[in-house]
């Protein structure tokens, strides 16, 4: 795992009314890998993605981008932003 870039695993996000956005999604991405998130309306990709940023916070499970866990430190999200393009 180590050409692993990021690692998303098992994460879950539920919103306030209810919907369950995402449910135990995991996935490795590669170094130099390109991956397209395709699916129809209200599948989870903008919320997946937004996860990834840090704009919205997971009810469980981790994600690791470049080695920098995501997690309730805002330092980590704020270092991760600034490689993420």
């Amino acid at each position: 795992m180590e050409n692993d870039i990021i690692i998303v695993d098992q994460i879950s996000k539920t919103f306030p009314n209810g919907v369950q956005a995402l449910c135990d999604f995991s996935i490795h991405v590669r170094r130099r890998e390109v991956l397209v998130v395709i699916g129809p309306s209200g599948s989870g990709k903008s919320t997946f993605l937004r996860c990834l940023n840090g704009l919205e916070d997971i009810d469980s499970g981790s994600i690791v981008i470049d080695g920098i866990p995501l997690d309730e430190d805002k330092r980590n999200r704020l270092e991760i932003r600034k490689g993420a393009g």
